[in-house]
């Protein structure tokens, strides 16, 4: 197929051409002198996007999955209570991680296109006056429903209570694409990956953990070799790593913090919404409905869309590939079938919104979904012409 495919999906996400080339280097000596001048303050910006001063960061060579699995081993101990949501895929996949390395799960289950009950959980913790509970999950946006979840109210929830559990964040589609403030909800373990926001391939787990997590590190019972919080932390005091690190990847992450700190982070987070209110005002005027069940829960990140009833997802995720070379989403477990979803995050602009919405009007035209066509899209148009930063409309 002539042209460039339209990758849509809500990771991996598109590779800009600096990071790409950032990428395309020869192998280098993980073990060289000159190294710790590379890597210490690559550590150091990491946490910027966290927006954390007192954490540690730690990049493991894994997919995000790694880093759920680092952040429970290293700090929990065999039969550790913990308290869960689930509401979709990726925190389902969680606890089902959790429960397999033998922790006891309290799994508080929410309608697929809402996200975190903190009044649930505002309840079990008050409950919990032994705290018996050791740590509490959030996913801060749920991949599979397009749900952003508040993980200020969840840290309000522990104050509120008294509670010492540690607090536990999977942003792997949020960071660095959605506001996170590491240090202001006292956090004690964001996860991220290195594929979505942060606009590399998949490889590498991003974690930053807080003091109060690494002390109880020191005492967690739970089995670890690979993902050990200590044996990275010694390693990487010096600028090192326990094994050989994929010296690629972090020259691909130093180019993509540039990025993201020459943009500004609050510039960031502020088009990452300018260009998801895009896709929700597509959504609308097609006359569908986004899996998120109310504007509070809806994703910056990601939109997981209905199709009317008698439409497969799956059938119409494929025509728009093979007709179109458009990657978009397909619907995931309980949605499997009813929505496709629209990833736009990371290196994205205007146009490339409207390249994805386009290859989706085609799409729902082909398979005979009723709507008016070119409605989504000039809808999208006029949010953006109304919306656009200020610096342009003063060029314009």
């Amino acid at each position: 197929m002539p042209g460039v495919r339209g990758l849509f999906i809500p990771g991996p996400t598109n590779i800009p051409d600096a990071v790409r080339r950032a990428l395309d280097i020869p192998m280098e000596d993980q073990r060289a002198p000159d190294l710790p001048d590379f890597t210490l303050p690559l550590f150091e910006d990491v946490k910027k996007v966290f927006k954390s001063r007192t954490g540690q960061a730690f990049l493991f060579p894994s997919s995000g999955t790694g880093g759920w699995e680092a952040a429970l081993t290293n700090t929990l101990s065999p039969g550790d209570k913990i308290l869960a949501a689930r509401f979709g895929q990726f925190s389902h996949l969680w606890i089902d991680m959790c429960i397999r390395l033998g922790f006891e799960v309290d799994v508080v289950d929410a309608p697929w296109g809402e996200g975190v009950p903190v009044d649930i959980f505002a309840q079990r913790l008050k409950a919990d006056r032994g705290h018996k509970i050791k740590a509490v999950l959030v996913t801060h946006n749920e991949t599979a429903t397009g749900v952003t979840s508040d993980v200020a109210g969840v840290r309000k929830a522990l104050d509120e209570a008294e509670h010492p559990a540690l607090l536990f964040v999977d942003g792997v589609s949020s960071i660095a694409s959605i506001d996170f403030r590491m240090e202001e909800w006292r956090v004690d373990v964001a996860v991220s990956g290195s594929q979505k926001g942060f606009m590399l391939p998949a490889g590498l787990a991003i974690l930053c953990v807080s003091q109060k997590a690494l002390a109880q590190a020191r005492n967690a019972q739970s089995r670890r070799f690979y993902f050990d919080f200590a044996d990275m932390g010694r390693a990487n005091k010096d600028g090192y790593f326990p094994y050989t690190p994929p010296t690629h990847m972090l020259r691909g992450l130093r180019a993509s913090l540039d990025l993201l700190f020459a943009e500004g982070l609050e510039h960031v987070f502020a088009r990452h919404h300018r260009l998801a209110e895009g896709v929700r005002k597509a959504v609308a005027a097609w006359g569908l409905k986004l899996c998120a069940a109310e504007p509070r829960w809806q994703s910056d990140t990601v939109s997981a869309i209905h199709l009317p009833d008698g439409f497969d997802s799956n059938v119409f995720v494929r025509h728009a590939y093979q007709a179109y070379g458009l990657s978009l989403g397909v619907g995931l477990s309980k949605v499997a079938g009813r929505v496709f979803r629209i990833g736009h995050l990371g290196d994205l602009n205007e146009l490339m919104v409207l390249t994805a919405l386009s290859g989706v009007e085609l799409t729902l035209r082909d398979q005979g979904v009723p709507f008016t066509v070119g409605s989504g899209v000039a809808a999208a148009i006029e949010h953006f012409h109304h919306t656009q930063p200020a610096q342009l409309a003063k060029a314009a």
